[in-house]
């Protein structure tokens, strides 16, 4: 199958397929070709360029872009997509004043979900979770990494697992599987250590047994897991060949983007707290922090300080944190207009974080993020806009013209 997008009036994003990811001041510069063409083979991009070298005799459907314009689709590399039911009660109780510490105290947050979702059958959850996946498709997501943690028990947090690798199996965009049973202490155990030593004696065996996951994750945060805690799981995740991805800094510093860097971990996610020795943790290593604007937004926190880490040559990667608590929506348009509205990113540096970045912190830089020959034609047309600019300027607005994965229209 061979396709060919010709009159693009900007194709943004193009990269040599060596580049991994942009770091600091890299960050600001976003490579295009305007008025251009793209070739597009079985699935992959075969070649782009101006339309002054386009070639004329072409064997294949042709679409024509006039006044569009093309870029990677979004790389969403933090979400919870498969979850049983909502939190819309609790949504309410922050608009009358409790906190979402408080909210956890009393029986919500993700112990409220880890119920629902233990009541939940594995047909049910996956029928309530692809409708979340096809949603997040057409709003331009062209690779998501689902997490665990829901389940706080070994059968619910298998149920998680085997539901992402269906989903994985069944729709045609590449979806990494990270197992994050260390999101929260269930209330059958009495301690964060004896979980932990439950999920590395019980629950780690049979994920790797069955190949369900990617990553390890953790909650590293008071009242949760501390670096303790954080340390001695990854180092058990490592052995199975799970890649270390840490929730960190949500609320507190606590050492834990020292602890994820020590152990080498893809991610480290959420930072809204950042202290100078965090910054100087993360300067050197391959660790990609992550920024959940979504989040900030929704339970009114303080967003990850991006000039700061930007400003010190450091990259930074931006994802939707979907769940059903902090952050109800996988929009990554919006993510990426908040990320230049509230967190003073450029344009440029914001689509970056959403697409090259985003792929690299979920290890799928060498398939997409990127126009470059080889990736995957995972695609965004926009509607008719004057410049990429207007994509996170016009942030209410739903400007994306259609959507292609492996180069077909969805």
């Amino acid at each position: 199958m061979k396709k060919i997008f010709k009159n693009i009036k900007e194709l943004i994003q193009i990269r040599e397929s060596d580049i991994s990811y942009v770091s600091g001041s890299d960050m600001n510069t976003l490579p295009t070709i305007k008025n251009a063409f793209l070739i597009v083979k079985d699935g992959l991009i075969t070649d782009f360029g101006s339309m002054d070298e386009c070639p004329y005799n072409f064997d294949g459907e042709v679409v024509d872009c006039t006044g569009k314009m093309i870029l990677p689709s979004w790389c969403d590399s933090h979400t919870h997509i498969v979850y049983a039911g909502n939190r819309e009660g609790e949504f309410v109780d922050r608009i009358n004043g409790l906190s979402y510490e408080e909210i956890a105290n009393k029986g919500g947050g993700i112990l409220n979900s880890a119920d629902k979702l233990q009541q939940t059958s594995e047909e049910e959850l996956f029928e309530q979770s692809k409708h979340r996946l096809e949603e997040v498709i057409k709003m331009g997501t062209g690779a998501v990494e689902i997490k665990s943690g829901y389940g706080l028990n070994k059968e619910a947090e298998l149920k998680m697992l085997r539901v992402i690798k269906k989903l994985n199996n069944t729709y045609p965009i590449p979806i990494k599987a990270t197992f994050l049973g260390a999101h929260a202490v269930p209330k059958t155990h009495k301690s964060a250590a004896s979980y932990i030593d439950y999920l590395i004696d019980d629950v780690l065996p049979e994920i790797a047994k069955e190949g369900l996951a990617d990553y390890i994750d953790i909650f590293c945060e008071k009242g949760y897991f501390d670096t303790s805690d954080t340390s001695k799981l990854l180092k058990a995740g490592q052995q199975y060949g799970l890649t270390p991805k840490i929730h960190v800094n949500q609320f507190n510093a606590i050492g834990g983007v020292e602890t994820g860097v020590k152990h080498k971990a893809l991610s480290v996610d959420h930072l809204e707290v950042l202290t100078n020795t965090d910054v100087e943790a993360l300067k050197g290593s391959t660790t990609m922090p992550v920024a959940l604007p979504g989040c900030s937004f929704f339970l009114s926190i303080p967003y990850t300080p991006a000039r700061t880490l930007i400003d010190n040559g450091l990259p930074l990667a931006l994802a939707t944190d979907f769940n059903p608590g902090s952050s109800p929506s996988g929009n990554m348009n919006f993510v990426v207009a908040t990320a230049c509205i509230k967190m003073n990113m450029t344009p440029e540096e914001s689509i970056n974080a959403a697409t090259i970045n985003g792929a690299y912190a979920m290890g799928l830089n060498q398939e997409v993020g990127s126009i470059s020959k080889g990736k995957k034609a995972n695609l965004i047309i926009t509607k008719f806009i004057n410049s990429y600019g207007y994509i996170p300027y016009s942030f209410g607005s739903n400007l994306i013209d259609s959507v292609y994965l492996n180069g077909l229209k969805q």
